[in-house]
């Protein structure tokens, strides 16, 4: 894993190095590339830190632009009982056949408890349809989701929403650090980072470098931020898909 972390560091830095060389006027964009570097901190610092920046500095037409993905595209609330469809993601497999409210009581064959719901079969290659059955207003409705691509794209709204509702106590890494900012000669910044930080589900210590672009709108403010780490970098480059 070392060699991956060194590996993705070295490419970073070799492409923001590259992007720094082919811009000669990059003095114009410093101001892009403090504000992006401020972002990157205080998104790593604290939640009142995460918020107040993405308040003052991100454009209210501004996105948020998620990892891509193999799979359905709904998310549900693992703190309430069962399995029941709170979003679903615009233009994912999921939007062409559940509806908000779904509640899953079979899916592939397997009835659905607490116990197993996050074993259940969702994940899988693109194109492979998944038949489940679901409560919807009171009668129980079949349902044939295929897996297919599927990207999250959050508003700003969105963005101050999910922050909100995060755990203030339990923000951030343990270590973090910005090792390199850059911008290309059409202004758009990239801030290569790192963190070291404990896995919940296994308590083990981990780190991990990223990658974070930023573009921006003419009056300065970030139009449209997403980010990178390195084990999906690492992963794509491979010819690999990411699922889940």
């Amino acid at each position: 894993m070392n060699n991956l972390k060194t590996f993705f560091a070295c490419f970073a830095l070799i492409t923001l190095a590259a992007c720094n060389m082919e811009n000669s006027s990059g003095s114009d964009h410093q101001d892009r590339m403090d504000l992006a570097t401020a972002w990157v901190t205080a998104a790593n610092t604290g939640k009142a830190e995460a918020i107040e920046m993405v308040e003052k500095n991100m454009a209210e037409g501004g996105v948020l632009a998620g990892d891509r993905y193999v799979g359905m595209g709904f998310i549900w609330n693992p703190d309430e009982a069962g399995m029941t469809v709170t979003y679903i993601i615009p233009d994912s497999p999921a939007s062409k056949s559940l509806e908000v409210g779904d509640s899953f009581v079979e899916v592939a064959g397997v009835q659905v408890s607490d116990d197993n719901r996050n074993r259940l079969g969702f994940r899988g290659k693109p194109g492979e349809e998944i038949d489940a059955v679901v409560l919807r207003n009171g009668e129980l409705v079949s349902v044939s989701v295929a897996r297919g691509a599927v990207r999250q794209m959050s508003s700003k709204s969105q963005m101050l929403e999910n922050m909100s509702e995060g755990d203030a106590e339990g923000w951030g890494p343990e270590e973090f650090n910005v090792i390199e900012t850059s911008v290309t000669n059409d202004g758009v910044v990239w801030v290569l980072s790192w963190a070291k930080f404990t896995e919940d589900a296994t308590g083990l210590e981990a780190n991990a470098y990223t990658a974070t672009r930023f573009v921006f709108n003419d009056d300065g403010k970030v139009s449209r931020v997403a980010n990178l780490t390195e084990d999906r970098f690492v992963l794509e480059q491979q010819g690999y898909s990411i699922t889940r």
